[in-house]
């Protein structure tokens, strides 16, 4: 595969806003499409804000009104800004695309980039991105005084754990020891070229996915590499070794077109 090349967008008080990061991707995008530039991965921090996929549903959103950008990328609602680093690479692939392959080769990323920090991650069957996998349910604390069979969360599709307090809150999910995503992905393939990416919580305030349903998911919640490993990291510590493992996954990988199955008949 190609070399792929990294730029540097803005960190810490050069912090990119969301739109402005957007029309790059498509500047960029559009220059690999027509093979102007060679893969490229754009590597930022977000000024604070909610952005919501494709796939959002109405009451996943914020409660109290805060602005959200929709965009064109697969998943639900998240957050970005301080102290999360996002990346967009941007890379063309084999028609047909094979986007659960690339999703895969991203994880994988980014799960070398937390080993590499002493955290170990995985992922979680049917649930994209990466995670740092809770207790079994019967070692985990009690909630509000319940047993884990009486969770509403597990049994109530209208409970919103927005509405019921701080033990719910997808920031408190180490607290009670359950599953919790370290890095989220979305991405979108147009004519061929990968868009959007992912995110992973260096030393965010996490609380600001309090007021959201994190990528539609109640009954697990959010984390990062400081909490997980007690000590304060930084961006500039996981920039070149995130930088390091894509290159090693990316240009590494086998790029084939999605097998295609015949049609029966």
């Amino acid at each position: 595969m190609a070399e792929l090349g990294f730029v540097r967008m803005g960190f810490g008080p050069e912090a990119v806003e969301y739109t402005v990061a957007w029309e790059e991707q498509r500047r960029v995008h559009a220059a690999r499409f027509a093979d102007e530039i060679e893969d490229t991965c754009l590597l930022l921090e977000h000024l604070p804000v909610y952005t919501a996929g494709r796939r959002t549903a109405e009451n996943e959103r914020p409660l109290d009104g805060t602005p959200v950008v929709d965009v064109d990328r697969g998943g639900k609602i998240t957050w970005h800004g301080p102290g999360q680093l996002v990346g967009y690479p941007i890379m063309k692939l084999p028609r047909p695309v094979d986007v659960v392959a690339h999703v895969r080769r991203l994880e994988d990323a980014l799960i070398r980039t937390a080993a590499e920090f002493g955290l170990e991650t995985t992922r979680v069957e049917g649930r994209s991105g990466v995670w740092v996998l809770g207790d079994p349910v019967e070692e985990r604390p009690k909630i509000g005084g319940l047993s884990l069979d009486f969770d509403p969360r597990l049994h109530d599709e209208e409970f919103d754990p927005r509405l019921n307090g701080p033990e719910y809150a997808p920031s408190n999910a180490g607290q009670r020891r359950e599953d919790r995503k370290l890095a989220a992905i979305g991405i979108r393939v147009a004519k061929g070229v990968t868009m959007h990416g992912f995110a992973i919580n260096v030393n965010p305030d996490n609380t600001w996915f309090d007021r959201i349903v994190p990528c539609g998911i109640r009954d697990a919640g959010v984390t990062s590499l400081s909490y997980e490993l007690g000590r304060e990291i930084t961006i500039a510590e996981v920039l070149p070794v995130i930088e390091r493992h894509l290159k090693d996954v990316l240009e590494q990988a086998e790029l084939r077109p999605r097998e295609i199955e015949p049609a029966a008949g």
